[in-house]
């Protein structure tokens, strides 16, 4: 029997390729995408995020423009130059100059004790950090009464050296440092820790000192984190009512913030006076909105750079060293001289080269 010429064998492998090949994407075209949803129900969940959006925040933002300017422009200006909305705007804006700062430096240290270091007591004090989220702000006030009231623990000796802190202004910032203390942190351990020791302990071998290390590798590397949680504290901290309510009295033009200021004009009926002040805690709110999701993109484009860094490997071992070393001599020349270029380049692009250390 005559074998087949090669050529025929070729031929036929050619063309049951060719038939697999116009009939594999039928077959895949035909497989459903588990991961799509049909077109009906796409929409019409969309439809029901937007509903509920619509029903449960334009709205009510809408409303509370059109209450505050119903009577006029001037009348809208004559309510927010009211001496006690003034007093009001005044008293929050000194509040959350106090408690956010505060707040900052707290946070950072925080952070950096928790992502940076292992010790006892650090799943306590993360714990801890998050007590405020799990306390009503109502009792968070109320312990500062129950503390530095006059019938509280250290109400007596308050009163004999004149000392006020429950109904009046430091008890306020206290409130407001306390329910508003974990929002710095809470933002920067995460990002701290996907972001790791290498870089910290590179400058540390360079020679760099702490404060170096903080100010120019740590930093540079949080400071969208920071602005996000600082973005956060801010707007809790001027917006805050239950605690503020229990510690500050309720003083007329002395202890009330904008939102206890909002509720006693609306306890007096006079309603297009409340919704201007709220209004203005309103444009408060969109632009911290608006500073939030800038902050909030560029920390997670450098989550994403984090991840994307592969973690050290340690030094090379002797078997690498030899590996290397035998392949070093079969380099070309130009290709030497273009890494020793790349690295002379790396190395004067460094933020903590040795020579500026």
């Amino acid at each position: 029997m005559s074998r087949r010429p090669e050529h025929d064998v070729n031929r036929a492998a050619q063309s049951v390729t060719a038939a697999v090949a116009a009939h594999a994407p039928l077959n895949v075209a035909r497989r459903p995408d588990p991961v799509t949803e049909r077109p009906v129900v796409r929409w019409l969940l969309t439809g029901i995020a937007l509903l509920f959006l619509a029903l449960f925040l334009v709205v009510p933002l809408v409303a509370v423009f059109y209450q505050a300017l119903n009577k006029g422009l001037a009348f809208y200006f004559e309510a927010l130059a009211d001496p006690d909305a003034l007093a009001a705007i005044k008293l929050t804006v000194m509040t959350a100059a106090i408690a956010v700062p505060l707040n900052l430096v707290f946070g950072l240290v925080a952070s950096w004790c928790i992502a940076k270091f292992e010790f006892r007591g650090k799943a306590l004090l993360t714990t801890l950090i998050d007590l405020p989220f799990s306390v009503s702000p109502v009792i968070s006030g109320l312990i500062y009464v129950l503390m530095f009231g006059a019938q509280g623990w250290f109400g007596p000796w308050l009163q004999a050296h004149d000392v006020q802190i429950i109904f009046a202004v430091p008890g306020i910032v206290m409130a407001t440092i306390f329910v508003t203390f974990p929002f710095v942190a809470r933002e920067l351990i995460p990002l701290m820790q996907a972001q790791g020791n290498d870089e910290e302990e590179a400058a540390h071998v360079l020679g760099a000192s702490g404060w170096q290390i903080f100010r120019r590798v740590t930093l540079p590397n949080i400071k969208w984190g920071l602005l996000y949680g600082v973005i956060l504290c801010n707007a809790r901290a001027m917006g805050e009512f239950g605690a503020v309510s229990v510690v500050s009295g309720h003083i007329r033009g002395q202890t009330d913030t904008m939102p206890l200021h909002v509720e006693i004009l609306y306890n007096e009926y006079n309603f297009s006076a409340a919704f201007a002040v709220a209004s203005v805690l309103a444009l408060l709110a969109l632009v911290t909105l608006g500073l939030k999701l800038l902050a909030e993109r560029h920390m997670s484009a450098e989550l994403s750079a984090a991840r994307d860094v592969p973690a050290y490997a340690g030094p090379p071992t002797p078997s690498t060293v030899a590996a290397s070393g035998s392949h070093a001599g079969s380099r070309s020349v130009p290709s030497s001289f273009q890494q020793s270029v790349n690295t002379t380049h790396a190395s004067q692009q460094h933020p903590l080269k040795q020579g500026e250390l």
